[in-house]
């Protein structure tokens, strides 16, 4: 269950989305909502704060892979910072790493 889900301006047409947690389909397909709405108000950048993030399901790597590809379409980006753990360790596997622009 994700406790906190925090979407913030950072500059015109960027936000700032933090996340802490687990994130699993129910969380995901609200996050996904949520995300697109922001897409459609003309924002094509986003940054994903991870540090609080304990857990992600596949859903919400889907939304991840579903998300970047509508940023990039519209010439923006999706950045990811603090992933770490068992979270670090999904991405490699998955080979998400190559695909995302995590710090």
């Amino acid at each position: 269950m994700i406790k906190k889900m925090e979407i913030s301006a950072t500059q015109p047409n960027m936000i700032k989305v933090e996340l802490e947690g687990n994130l699993y389909v129910e969380g995901a397909t609200e996050l996904r909502e949520r995300l697109l709405q922001q897409i459609d108000k003309g924002v094509h950048t986003m940054e994903f704060d991870m540090n609080g993030l304990n857990y992600i399901d596949s859903s919400g790597l889907g939304v991840l892979i579903a998300i970047h590809k509508r940023c990039v379409q519209k010439g923006g980006a999706l950045k990811i910072f603090g992933v770490k753990g068992n979270i670090k360790e999904l991405f490699e596997l998955t080979r998400l790493n190559k695909v995302f622009d995590l710090e």
